[in-house]
């Protein structure tokens, strides 16, 4: 049997700036990453988020990023090793409090934006991230793009590790996403997303931006929350999985099938 998690990035409001259809893509997700407050969230929304995922049986995951809440996390910030270890094991134990008082455990981890990109390149960076999800304890899962420097680091420090796809973007050569400001980068064609999304999961291939076939063979798949398109790609990107028969679980159980 085929099977995989589909998961978004969720709690992204700030305040009175609201962003994405948080109810309305938890409907069509297994698991949710939410923002912690230092690229985006506040400890309201993070308290809300948490809770209406409980309620909609969709596991939670804590969603790291940069204290840059002007360029939502995704503008390049020149870190050390340690603080990149302190800013993902700090938002790690702020979500996690979230998660007690609300009687939800927290199932994985993943870092955001540049933290995310920058880390998949350098192993230093990878390694720091995976050992806060190590050390902040409860056997926390490290979610990162497959076939990375987060494939490595989770090996290295002996953590769960869960490797991610995404369905609305675009792949270079060497399995790392295409920057956003290059075109093409964003896949907005929902057929399309559902096509590759098939193709992956069952025959662990997709096709690069400039038309070559690599491997993939990730556990979870992101759906962007923050898309113009993404309660529609969320919801048909569900569909078109499961009539080709593909079940969508949690990372928890897609990891131990």
């Amino acid at each position: 049997m085929y099977v995989i998690d589909l998961n978004s990035d969720l709690g992204e409001s700030f305040g009175a700036w609201k962003m994405g259809s948080d109810e309305a893509v938890l409907q069509f997700v297994s698991s949710a990453n939410v923002a912690c407050g230092f690229h985006a969230g506040d400890p309201m929304v993070m308290l809300a988020t948490v809770r209406a995922a409980k309620e909609k049986g969709v596991a939670v995951g804590a969603h790291p990023g940069y204290p840059d809440l002007i360029g939502f996390g995704r503008r390049n910030i020149d870190v050390t090793p340690d603080e990149a270890y302190a800013y993902t094991l700090y938002q790690i134990g702020a979500l996690q409090a979230v998660c007690n008082a609300l009687g939800c455990k927290l199932q994985h981890i993943k870092a955001h934006g540049a933290l995310y990109n920058q880390a998949a390149k350098n192993h230093a960076l990878a390694v720091a991230i995976a050992r806060a999800v190590k050390d902040a304890g409860n056997g926390l899962i490290l979610l990162g793009l497959a076939n990375s420097e987060f494939d490595k680091a989770a090996a290295e420090v002996g953590v769960p590790y869960a490797a991610e796809a995404f369905a609305d973007r675009a792949y270079q050569a060497d399995g790392t996403l295409v920057p956003r400001k290059v075109p093409g980068s964003m896949i907005h064609d929902v057929n399309l997303a559902v096509a590759r999304m098939i193709r992956m999961v069952k025959e662990g291939k997709i096709e690069t931006i400039d038309g070559k076939l690599i491997d993939l063979k990730p556990h979870s798949i992101c759906l962007h929350g923050d898309s113009p398109k993404a309660v529609q790609m969320a919801s048909e990107v569900r569909k078109g999985l499961e009539a080709a028969g593909i079940a969508i679980r949690p990372i928890s159980e897609v990891i131990k099938a």
